[in-house]
């Protein structure tokens, strides 16, 4: 029997998929007995933050995630769907239904046990550890010990976005004293674009924290939101993430007042994060001020910056593509504990995972899906597909590769994009 550690999106498909395959499964949750700060409802694949699924279409990043999860046989998206309310363009559920649907289809399910008990330790394998991004007390202790340090902070992440979408008649390659291989994309400003970014900043409004993220806050402060830092002072961002020394403005010959530089996301080159832009600003707010970043002001953001307590293990280091521990094949993680981002995403990773215990089990080769698949792309980036600090990804057009063929119109390419992946997926698992 394959023991399930958590109740969430992530288990429930991992515990689904086993059970397609005649495999027993017993997920062990702690509700109703304990709650994490962010959970208060009893059943199983509870929607914390939204009740939104993220855009149907087929030619969207989670359209078509959730259209390649169908056709692997998912458990909650025939659920979302069923309990769906009008929401336009997205698939948004009623809560409760939806959870009462997942939990009523798991519990009666004879091959799938559930037990209502918090786990302290890791146990014996075979095990499939789905504990979320709130992962705490003797478990996260026990997951220490088996995978050294989490990756385990205040997160605040900085956006990413595409470099097509960049204007490349206004940035430049280089590197800061010309040192390495001209690495950055370099967005100068002089200094009456610095100081209208820089008053637009200070200005923006803020994400409200959850309760429990205001309570941890001070433990986090040395990771400084790019908003936070600005206020000390309008030269602080100068002196720091903006600094201009050591660069020069190959438009002009000279040194600019400021710069902002972006690093390259991704291997292929396609995704790049804006370098100290870590930051708590709403969505909205991110998309107005960074767009009067020099050279992004068209720019689509595949990631906006996020603020929150998060528990992630490093998996480019520590995961094989199929979700198995690379010093342990008896032990799988899935969820947003593997640094996928969102609700789809994690279910996402819960199928890869219980399908792949399951040929693990039946001592047959995993299955490891084409990049060219939503799901593929991001089993990809986060078992090694990410270059430089690993922080957590959701579905976006940005991590598949690039179509052979260049197609300017937006909505054609998407749709290009997901025609290859549902395509490529069909030949895999005929």
């Amino acid at each position: 029997m394959v023991k399930i550690i958590g109740g969430g999106l992530a288990g429930c498909e991992a515990a689904w998929q086993l059970a397609n395959r005649g495999i027993k499964s017993c997920i062990y949750e702690m509700k109703p007995h304990k709650f994490t700060p962010a959970h208060h409802y009893k059943g199983l694949a509870e929607l914390v933050c939204s009740n939104s699924l993220k855009a149907s279409r087929h030619d969207s990043a989670a359209g078509l995630l959730k259209e390649e999860m169908e056709l692997l046989g998912s458990l909650i998206v025939p659920c979302a769907k069923e309990n769906a309310v009008e929401a336009g363009g997205a698939l948004a559920v009623d809560r409760e239904k939806f959870s009462d649907m997942v939990t009523e289809k798991i519990c009666s399910n004879p091959l799938i046990e559930v037990i209502d008990k918090e786990v302290e330790e890791v146990p014996e394998g075979p095990v499939i550890i789905a504990t979320g991004p709130l992962t705490a007390g003797g478990l996260a202790e026990s997951i220490k010990k088996i995978c050294g340090d989490y990756l385990s902070f205040f997160d605040a992440a900085a956006p990413i976005v595409t470099f097509e979408s960049l204007d490349m008649n206004k940035v430049f390659f280089a590197s800061r004293y010309d040192r390495g291989d001209a690495d950055y994309i370099n967005c100068p400003m002089d200094r009456e674009e610095y100081l209208r970014f820089y008053n637009a900043l200070i200005n923006a409004e803020s994400a409200p924290l959850k309760d429990f993220d205001k309570r941890d806050f001070k433990v986090y402060e040395g990771c400084m939101p790019i908003e936070v830092l600005a206020k000390r002072g309008e030269d602080t961002m100068r002196y720091g993430p903006l600094k201009p020394v050591g660069l020069t403005d190959k438009r002009t010959g000279k040194r600019p007042y400021a710069v902002v530089q972006l690093r390259k996301e991704n291997a292929e080159g396609t995704m790049y994060n804006l370098v100290g832009f870590q930051t708590n600003l709403k969505f909205g707010e991110q998309k107005r001020v960074f767009s009067m970043i020099t050279g992004l002001e068209n720019a689509e953001f595949v990631r906006y910056g996020v603020m929150h307590r998060n528990s992630f293990i490093n998996s480019p280091k520590l995961l094989e593509p199929s979700y198995a521990l690379k010093s342990n094949h008896n032990i799988f993680f899935a969820g947003q504990i593997t640094g996928v981002e969102g609700y789809i995403e994690s279910a996402a990773s819960g199928i890869m995972a219980g399908i792949n215990m399951a040929r693990h089990l039946n001592n047959e080769k995993p299955l490891l899906l084409p990049p060219e698949t939503m799901t593929g792309a991001l089993t990809g980036y986060i078992s090694g597909g990410c270059s430089g600090e690993f922080q957590p990804m959701g579905c976006n057009m940005g991590i598949l590769p690039e179509l052979p063929v260049r197609i300017k119109d937006k909505k054609a390419k998407y749709a290009a994009y997901a025609d290859r992946a549902v395509e490529a997926l069909k030949r895999t698992i005929k």
